[in-house]
């Protein structure tokens, strides 16, 4: 692997979207990790502080296809899905894909969207397919699905179902720039202007192939066993600890954020780094407002590193 991070295409994107979104980059690296460990990405906050504009960035820098949906109350499976339609000249139904037939798709206000819309998503995200009347259809690679939330104490809002939540890899939150990136987003260009005229440093093809090479990046027996006590100390709270998949997204996110920082190995810290962003929303209690920093920040105190 290079020796420096800078050499890498993944610092190129990472140093692009940060001149695009101010101020956020642990942010952002938080999201390409989420990318680079073939995860979802779900991010809560408040309507206008970057959420939309941080998955076009990604789409865009990456050189992927990119698809929005909005979701409203009245949204159906098809909608999402896609439909078979009788086509006259050929006497035959004719399947017209959804907008989930891409690479990035922008579920934007997710949770505006019924439970029976939203679960729509539930295989594309777990299995890369989507069967409709009764034929499975692969998905695009790579698949990602970056969605957006309001606040759950906002008007019109339906809550995610535990399922739904534990096939996101991550989810974080924006918040407010500090004061000097926003005056630098106040005097500058608008950032969409920006994005358009920035061209891709990264095609699907390389992309592919850095998720492969970050998928091997080595993890020793003693950090299998802090990932392993961090997991068992959740379960044993009263409430609904980690699962499997949980402890398995946890590893591919450290790696990824391994990856990211040009090492060929896992550390504790890149598994710490990630812990918030991968377990916060697992842990909180449906409609509790409990901060994922806070949640990581306990559990890491609580287990001692091996």
């Amino acid at each position: 692997m290079p020796s420096s991070p800078n050499a890498t295409p993944l610092a190129a994107v990472l140093a692009a979207a940060n001149g695009i979104i101010l101020g956020k980059e642990r942010q952002i690296r938080l999201a390409l990790a989420c990318l680079l460990a073939r995860g979802h990405l779900l991010i809560e906050d408040q309507p206008g502080v970057g959420k939309t504009t941080l998955a076009h960035t990604l789409a865009r820098l990456l050189g992927l296809d990119f698809q929005r949906i909005q979701f409203t109350s009245d949204m159906l499976p098809a909608d999402i899905l896609g439909i078979s339609v009788f086509d006259r000249e050929t006497g035959r139904f004719r399947f017209h894909p959804g907008p989930v037939f891409t690479q990035v798709v922008l579920a934007d206000e997710i949770n505006r969207a019924t439970p029976k819309a939203q679960s729509a998503l539930l295989e594309a995200m777990e299995e890369r397919q989507v069967t409709v009347e009764g034929e499975t259809r692969p998905l695009p690679q790579p698949f990602f699905v970056i969605a957006t939330q309001n606040p759950a104490h906002q008007l019109g809002t339906f809550p995610l179902p535990e399922s739904q939540l534990d096939r996101f890899l991550m989810k974080i939150a924006l918040g407010y720039p500090d004061r000097a990136a926003e005056r630098a987003l106040l005097e500058g260009r608008d950032r969409r202007s920006l994005l358009a005229e920035t061209a891709p440093i990264l095609s699907a093809g390389i992309l592919l192939a850095e998720q492969q090479q970050a998928a091997t990046l080595r993890v020793s027996p003693a950090l299998l066993d802090y990932v392993q006590a961090l997991v068992a100390h959740t379960r044993g709270t009263g409430q609904t600890g980690l699962s499997p998949r949980a402890a398995l997204g946890l590893i591919a996110a450290a790696r990824a954020w391994a990856h990211l920082a040009g090492r060929d190995h896992v550390l504790p810290e890149d598994v710490q780094a990630v812990l918030p962003a991968v377990v916060g929303h697992r842990l909180a209690a449906a409609g509790e407002a409990r901060d994922a920093e806070d949640i990581g920040r306990a559990l890491i105190e609580a287990v001692p590193i091996p």
